[in-house]
């Protein structure tokens, strides 16, 4: 199973545990929403803690399944919104904990969440420009200033987690060896605060944001789709998959 639950002390865990690189299918992303409004909604509840296992956090989409079959975008595209709507109306506070790389799906996570512990190992990325696709912006947005993004956007260049905690993106950066301790802290805390208070307050802050990350994300979406239709899409794909680098365009 790509994904394990379980419940202790008011706090859910969300556990990512998919070799070897947490890099899900449509389906799996598929899986997600309810999975996240399901925990979210249980009286038992009262704050969501998402982490992964193994090499890092979340690679994002599984590029070898569109590589095989571009049609695949659709439910992915699907999958990815319906993730990350979950977690930002989810019914609780959610608590992202990435270490080592978070790219494209990871960011759509993290960005959705209320807030992020990241271990000091953790970057956070959209290599989407090399991979034939857009999307992610409007949740790296959500944690980062917007020169920063459209320069990470760009370029597929990395934000580091010091970067992330300097610019107030992430909330704590941990060494890694203290990293899980530190993020169930951190979710007990929230724990800790009325239930009532703490799905008022949830709705408060969505409701003050300044821009709407879904609204935003879904209109990114409309041109992930216009780029996969394109053949500078699939040789980007097929470069990935054929040699785990971009692809070069020399006209």
């Amino acid at each position: 199973m790509p994904f394990e639950t379980h419940i202790e002390n008011r706090v859910a865990e969300l556990v990512f545990n998919h070799p070897p690189v947490n890099a899900f299918s449509g389906a799996m992303w598929m899986e997600l929403p309810e999975l996240v409004l399901s925990l979210g909604k249980r009286p038992d509840v009262r704050c969501l803690l998402i982490r992964a296992e193994g090499r890092g956090f979340c690679a994002g989409v599984d590029i070898k399944e569109l590589a095989d079959n571009a049609n695949a975008i659709v439910e992915v595209n699907k999958g990815n919104f319906l993730t990350f709507k979950a977690i930002h109306d989810c019914e609780v506070p959610v608590v992202a904990a990435p270490h080592s790389f978070v790219l494209g799906g990871g960011i759509g996570v993290c960005g959705a969440s209320d807030a992020v512990v990241a271990a000091d190992d953790a970057y956070f990325a959209l290599p989407e420009i090399d991979r034939g696709a857009m999307g992610g912006a409007a949740h790296m947005q959500r944690m980062f200033p917007h020169a920063m993004v459209r320069a990470a956007f760009l370029t597929g260049g990395r934000i580091d987690a010091a970067e992330a905690h300097r610019v107030g993106g992430v909330a704590q950066v941990v060494p890694r060896d203290q990293h899980l301790q530190a993020a169930r802290e951190f979710a007990a805390l929230v724990a800790s605060k009325s239930r009532d208070a703490l799905r008022i307050a949830k709705q408060a802050l969505n409701g003050i944001e300044p821009f709407d990350v879904d609204k935003s994300y879904r209109w990114e979406q409309g041109f992930t789709f216009e780029m996969y239709m394109h053949e500078d899409s699939q040789a980007a794909r097929d470069a990935f998959v054929e040699t785990g680098e971009a692809a070069k365009f020399e006209e």
